[in-house]
């Protein structure tokens, strides 16, 4: 009995042993030179870029050094930054000067720019439309581009404050009103919105993900929960408790994993059991104000923005 309670034991410690070395915590932290305020981050999984926005320009890290290898200028009061691989062009959302800017993602270089609404800020590519959706927070509106060409195709109202938003590669657009408590899903190619789901008892919709393959929407709300969402129907299936001001959701397919980052200082991991069964795996510690985040799929690695004592910086969050 002494031998069998004994194996119990060392079978339970390692076991809790492998747990704490699979848990996320941050990996490495990256100094950016200069000060200004920061909000999304994109990864380009192909070209091994990350994309950071920062203050009047755009950050350009090396994914796998964090080596800092260029900049995006002139881009006032950027917010957001979308990737069209195929096409070779990357686009920014200047909120202070409602514009959008197009650049090129081998030279960095600017393209062009085109007028938008007022503050864009959330920015998305919609690769089943070739089409650039820029959500514009002091109009109610998102500004759909043709990102071929830098053509404006048309205007969408959207009857609130828009938030973040996400593609089903299938040619409709999810997008959060915070203001509402609301998902709209837009047509990508009438530009109309089809839907108006209520997410409650989520409030406040701020970040949003998407499990493509099983048509589920991962909604990061104020109200400190995560909601669930089938994106055919907008049923909310469950919701889970998470941080305090959640700004990103992200969801890894090879995992399994959604991660929910929150400006208290902690990103909550959620695994996905079946498409609707969930449960909250951890509670991962990061900084404060560290609330926008980009998940690299090839490595797994989970990347944030913050400053400490007045440095600008940026997390690596890895297991």
């Amino acid at each position: 009995m002494r031998t069998l309670a004994s194996v119990v034991l060392l079978l339970s410690f390692l076991a809790t042993s492998a747990q704490a070395a699979d848990s996320y915590h941050i990996t490495k932290k990256i100094p950016v030179p200069g000060q200004g305020s920061w909000d999304y981050l994109a990864v380009d999984e192909g070209a091994r870029r990350l994309y950071v926005s920062h203050g009047t320009q755009v950050e350009v890290l090396d994914v796998d050094s964090g080596a800092i290898v260029g900049k995006i200028a002139n881009t006032p009061g950027v917010h957001g930054i979308a990737i069209a691989p195929e096409l070779g062009r990357g686009f920014v959302s200047d909120g202070q000067s409602s514009a959008v800017t197009i650049f090129d993602l081998k030279t960095l270089k600017t393209i062009a720019e085109v007028a938008v609404g007022k503050k864009p800020d959330a920015i998305i590519y919609d690769p089943a439309t070739s089409r650039v959706f820029a959500f514009n927070g002091d109009s109610d509106s998102a500004t759909a581009i043709q990102a071929t060409d830098g053509k404006v195709a048309g205007t969408v109202d959207l009857g609130g404050g828009p938030e973040y938003a996400v593609a089903d590669g299938s040619g409709y657009v999810y997008n959060n009103l915070e203001d509402a408590s609301v998902v709209l899903k837009i047509n990508a190619r009438t530009l109309k919105v089809e839907q108006r789901w209520q997410t409650a008892p989520c409030t406040s919709p701020s970040s949003i993900a998407m499990d493509r393959a099983n048509r589920r929407l991962f909604i990061g709300c104020r109200s400190k929960v995560m909601a669930v969402m089938n994106a055919d129907t907008g049923q909310v299936i469950t919701t889970l408790a998470i941080g305090d001001h959640v700004d990103a959701t992200a969801f890894d397919p090879s995992s399994r994993l959604i991660f929910n980052s929150n400006g208290e200082g902690t990103i909550t991991v959620i695994h996905q059991d079946s498409p609707d069964k969930y449960s909250v795996v951890e509670n991962v510690k990061t900084l404060p104000k560290a609330k926008t985040m980009a998940l690299d799929p090839k490595t797994h690695q989970l990347f944030l923005s913050t400053a400490e004592a007045g440095q600008f910086e940026v997390l690596v969050v890895g297991n």
